[in-house]
C-alpha cells in the first residue's frame, strides 16, 4: 500500500496568490510510505531551488514517485499536513481578501485540483486525507522513537505536550495534556524577535550562534515582563510586550548584528531553554514517564535540546531529525497509512537517507563530461583515501554521495567536509560557501565506537546520528575539534555509524590513519542563495559558484579549471520558473524620473535585484532555454561590452536568479 504524506503551500512555483507569511507554509515536502515504511522522501526545496520552499511540492512529489518507480495512479492515499476543517477556514479568509479570484474550491476540491494539474493525473477526493499539523509533528516522532511510550513536546507555532503511546495494533495514540496555541508559541515568541537581531524570518540558525557570544543578563530584567512561569508546569508569554524593545538597542547597520543584538539573542536562548525545562520538569513528575520525544521547528535548537539532554529528568530523549514542518509529510502519511490498518515499525528510526540517489558512476559521469570546459574530473579507485589526504592537507571538500538525506542538515551525503582541527576553519568555510557566519551549522562528525573519548554526554546515551543535542567536549580534546565546537565547549555533535553511513564512515577512518582524529568538520552543502545540493548538476553548480577547493561525486574528485570564452558562450540560459523581471518607470526626485530594471521573485515579495538595462533586454529575449553566443549575436552585444555582460550574468548565476547549463 503507497501512501503520500505531503507538507507546504498551494502555489506553484511561478506563482504567489495563494500564500502569505502568516500561513507558515515554507519548509514543504512530500514523503512516500508503503505499508508503513518510508521509501522515499524530499524536502520541496532541494528540487525547487528555492531555500526552505513555500511553494506546493509537486517536484518532490515527482522525485519520490521516481524513486520507488511508481505512478501517481499507484497512489493509495494521499495525506496533507493540516485540518481540513482548518484548510477550509483559511481559504474562506482568502477568498474574502481576493474577491477577484475566478474560483472558489474547498481544501479537498483544491488539493484534488492542484494534484490533477501537477501530476497530469486524475485524484480521487476520496483519496485524500487531512490531518491537524501538531498531531503530524507528534506522530512522526513517536513512530520513529522506538518508545512504547513518551511524552511529545511539539514546540512549533500552535505546539503542545501530548502523553503517547504505541497501541498493540501498532497505532500511535496522542492525549495532549498542555496545549500551547499561538498566545503561548515559543515560535512566536522567537519568530517577534528576530528583527530586532537584526535578522530575517528565517534566521533561526543565526539568532542561535549569536547566543554563544552574548551575555543573557543584559537583558534579563526585561525580559522578566515578557513570560510568567506558573505553579503547574504552564506558562503565559506577553507577546504583546515585546514592543518594549523598541528603543532599548540600536538596528544592526551595514556591518551586522553587534554586540548588543548578541546579548539579546543570549537572552531569548536563556528563556527558551527555561520555558522548556520549567513545562518538562513538572510533567516528568507529573506522568512519571521517563521518555521523551520532540518535534517542531524551533526543536533545531540542538543547544536548548542538549540541556534537556544533561537535565537528567529523562532516560532517553528522541529528536526527530526531520523535526521542521518538512517532518509533517511524514507524519500525515503515517497517520494515513495507520488508518488504512498499515502502521509504522516498532523500532528506533536508523536513517534518513530516503532522497534522490546521486546516481551510479556512469551517470555521474555524464554531467561532468558536459561540463568539461569547466571542470577536470579525475576518477579514483581508492577515493576515500584519496579525499581523506585532500581534508589532512587543508582543504574544503563538497562530498556528494548516495541518497540525499531528508533532513534541514546533511548527514554525509550532501556534505562539505573540513579538517576540525584549525579554528579557522569554520570561517573559511562559511565564507567559501559566501553564507554569513552562523547562519548553518557547522558540526563535528565522529565515528560512533570514538565518539566517548572526544565527548562526555550522559551515561547510556551514544548514538547521536542527527546532530540534534550539543553535547560537551572533553577539555582535553577541545583543541582537536576546534572548528566545530561552539563558546561553551560544546558541539552539536553527529555520530557516524559503519552500518547505515559505511562510505562516510570509510572517510572518517581514513582520516583517522592520516591524522589519529576519528572526526571531520561537516557542514551543508548550501550557499546563501540556495538550498543544499540534491543531484549532481547542483552540486557542479554549487562548486562552480562557491571557493571550495574540491568536489567529490562517487569515485569522482572534481577540479575548476579557467572556461575558455567557447565554453561561456556554449552555456545554455534560461530563467528559473520563481523569477520574475519587471521595468517600472517611476520618480526618484520631484523633478527627475527613471527606469529601473529588476529581477523579482514568486517566493519573496520584499526581494529585487538591480540588473543593467542591455542584460535586461537579452533575458526578456530567452524563450525556454538558449545559448549565450546566439543572444548576444541575436542582440548585437558581441564585442567591447561582452566581458561586462558575463561577469553580470554569472554574478546572477550564483544567485540563482538565472541558470546556466553546459
Amino acid at each position: 500500500m503507497l501512501t503520500l504524506g505531503l507538507a507546504g503551500g498551494l502555489d506553484p512555483v511561478h506563482e504567489a496568490r495563494l500564500d502569505s507569511p502568516d500561513n507558515y507554509t515554507y519548509d514543504g515536502a512530500a514523503v512516500l510510505v508503503e505499508d508503513g515504511a518510508v521509501v522515499a522522501a524530499v524536502e520541496e526545496s532541494r528540487v525547487d531551488r528555492i531555500r526552505r520552499s513555500n511553494k506546493f511540492p509537486s517536484a518532490a512529489i515527482r522525485t519520490c514517485l521516481e524513486q520507488r518507480g511508481a505512478a501517481p495512479e499507484d497512489l493509495d492515499l494521499i495525506a496533507y499536513y493540516a485540518q481540513e476543517q482548518a484548510a477550509n477556514q483559511l481559504l474562506s479568509r482568502l477568498y474574502f481578501a481576493m474577491p477577484d479570484l475566478e474560483w472558489r474550491l474547498d481544501a479537498r476540491q483544491l488539493m484534488a485540483a492542484t494534484l490533477k494539474r501537477e501530476l497530469r493525473a486524475e485524484i480521487d477526493p476520496a483519496r485524500l486525507r487531512f490531518f491537524q499539523h501538531k498531531l503530524t509533528h507528534a506522530a512522526g516522532a513517536l513512530a520513529h522513537s522506538g518508545f512504547d511510550a513518551a511524552l511529545i513536546l511539539i514546540l512549533d507555532n500552535s505546539g503542545g505536550l501530548f502523553l503517547g503511546r504505541r497501541e498493540e495494533s501498532g497505532a500511535v495514540g496522542l492525549e495532549e495534556i498542555l496545549p500551547m496555541p499561538p498566545g503561548k508559541s515559543t515560535t512566536r515568541l522567537f519568530q517577534s524577535l528576530l528583527p530586532f537581531l537584526g535578522l530575517g524570518p528565517l534566521d533561526d540558525h543565526r539568532a542561535i550562534a549569536m547566543a554563544q557570544s552574548g551575555d543573557p543578563a543584559v537583558f534579563r530584567p526585561l525580559f522578566k515582563n515578557l513570560y510568567e512561569l506558573l505553579p503547574d508546569g504552564g506558562y503565559n508569554l506577553r507577546l504583546e510586550r515585546i514592543g518594549q524593545l523598541v528603543g532599548k538597542l540600536e538596528p544592526a547597520g551595514k556591518e551586522g548584528p553587534g554586540q548588543q543584538h548578541r546579548d539579546l539573542a543570549a537572552t531569548l536562548q536563556e528563556v527558551m531553554e527555561e520555558i522548556v525545562l520549567h513545562v518538562l520538569g513538572h510533567y516528568r513528575q507529573a506522568t512519571g514517564q521517563r521518555n521523551l520525544c520532540m518535534a517542531g521547528g524551533i526543536v533545531e535548537n540542538s543547544t536548548a535540546n542538549g540541556r534537556v539532554l544533561y537535565s537528567g529528568l529523562f532516560d532517553d530523549v528522541f529528536v526527530h531529525p526531520s523535526a521542521n514542518d518538512s517532518g509533517c509529510a511524514l507524519g500525515a502519511a503515517l497517520l494515513a497509512s495507520e488508518e488504512a490498518g498499515r502502521p509504522a515499525p516498532r523500532r528506533r528510526l536508523q536513517h534518513v537517507y530516503w532522497g534522490s540517489d546521486a546516481g551510479e558512476s556512469a551517470r555521474a559521469d555524464a554531467v561532468l563530461e558536459r561540463w568539461g570546459g569547466f571542470l577536470t574530473r579525475e576518477r579514483s579507485p581508492e577515493i576515500v583515501r584519496r579525499t581523506a589526504e585532500l581534508l589532512a592537507g587543508g582543504a574544503l571538500v563538497g562530498w556528494v554521495q548516495g541518497r540525499s538525506e531528508f533532513c534541514s542538515r546533511s548527514l554525509g551525503n550532501r556534505s562539505v567536509l573540513a579538517d576540525p582541527r584549525a579554528v579557522e576553519n569554520r570561517a573559511r568555510v562559511d565564507a567559501a560557501l559566501k553564507r554569513p557566519a552562523g547562519s548553518v551549522p557547522i558540526v563535528p562528525a565522529v565515528l560512533e565506537e570514538k565518539a566517548r573519548e572526544f565527548f562526555a554526554p550522559p551515561d547510556g546515551m551514544d548514538s547521536f546520528p542527527y546532530t540534534a543535542f550539543a553535547v560537551r567536549a572533553r577539555e582535553d580534546k577541545r583543541p582537536l575539534l576546534g572548528a566545530t565546537l561552539l563558546a561553551d565547549g560544546t558541539g552539536w555533535l553527529q555520530t557516524v555509524s559503519r552500518e547505515t553511513s559505511p562510505r562516510f564512515w570509510e572517510l572518517i577512518r581514513a582520516f583517522e590513519d592520516l591524522t589519529g582524529l576519528p572526526a571531520l568538520l561537516n557542514t551543508s552543502f548550501s550557499t546563501r542563495a540556495e538550498p543544499t545540493v540534491e543531484s549532481v548538476e547542483d552540486a557542479v553548480v554549487a562548486f562552480l559558484t562557491t571557493d571550495l577547493d574540491h568536489l567529490v561525486v562517487g569515485d569522482f574528485v572534481v577540479r575548476k579549471r579557467a572556461p575558455t570564452r567557447e565554453s561561456l558562450l556554449a552555456l545554455a540560459v534560461s530563467l528559473p520558473p520563481y523569477v520574475r523581471l519587471q521595468r517600472n518607470r517611476s520618480f526618484v526626485a520631484p523633478e527627475r524620473m527613471a527606469t529601473r530594471c529588476q529581477i523579482r521573485t514568486s517566493y519573496d515579495a520584499g526581494f529585487s535585484r538591480s540588473v543593467s538595462s542591455p542584460l535586461f533586454d537579452l533575458l526578456m529575449s530567452v524563450e525556454g532555454e538558449k545559448r549565450l553566443g546566439e543572444l548576444l549575436r541575436e542582440r548585437g552585444m558581441e564585442g567591447a561590452d561582452e566581458p561586462a555582460l558575463i561577469a553580470e550574468l554569472n554574478e546572477l548565476w550564483s544567485q540563482r536568479l538565472v541558470r546556466l547549463r553546459a
